[in-house]
């Protein structure tokens, strides 16, 4: 899977909600009682069309996931950091059609594609990524152990927060 933004056709937000519709009713859950608040902050950012700040997780043939990633400036970091939040799933993932380890694949596959865009295209040294929940906090426990094959100078996970920095040898080795 990959975090690409949602500028084409296919990844519109208007298409994503397509598809979660039809996957929503397809289990019988009434779509528009579904969406209601959680996909708020994607029809706000979507009204004037695309939004550059919105990725979602793709597998090719389907969106699992979205959020919203920005690089920005904030006083508690000495350089910029990738701020990503709002993360909506897929209603296969919220209605039980996939199980909880598919759950937990797609949570590592989109803080993964965070991951690789604070290295690549928005080039970041700290992310500040919102879970959906604390609960997801779980999925990535292991990565708050220091060991040297880490990409991570720091990991640590309040709540539903993780807030990580890159080790400075990786973000080298990037530029």
């Amino acid at each position: 899977m990959r975090l690409l933004p949602m500028k084409e056709p296919d990844r519109s937000w208007r298409s994503i909600k397509g598809q979660w519709k039809k996957d929503a009713e397809s289990v019988g859950e009434d779509f528009s009682t579904f969406s209601t608040g959680s996909f708020t902050a994607y029809d706000g950012l979507t009204k004037e069309g695309d939004h550059p700040s919105l990725h979602c997780l793709s597998d090719g043939e389907r969106i699992h996931a979205a959020c919203q990633v920005s690089r920005l400036m904030m006083s508690k970091f000495p350089s910029p950091i990738l701020r990503a939040r709002f993360v909506v799933v897929s209603p296969v993932y919220e209605l039980g059609i996939a199980d909880a380890s598919q759950y937990a694949q797609m949570m590592v596959a989109l803080f993964s594609g965070i991951v690789w865009l604070s290295r690549d295209t928005m080039s970041a040294s700290h992310i500040r990524f919102f879970l959906k929940s604390p609960g997801d906090s779980q999925y990535f426990a292991a990565l708050q152990a220091s060991t040297p094959a880490s990409l991570f100078s720091k990991f640590t996970i309040d709540g539903a927060l993780i807030e990580c920095s890159l080790r400075e040898d990786e973000m080298a080795e990037t530029a």
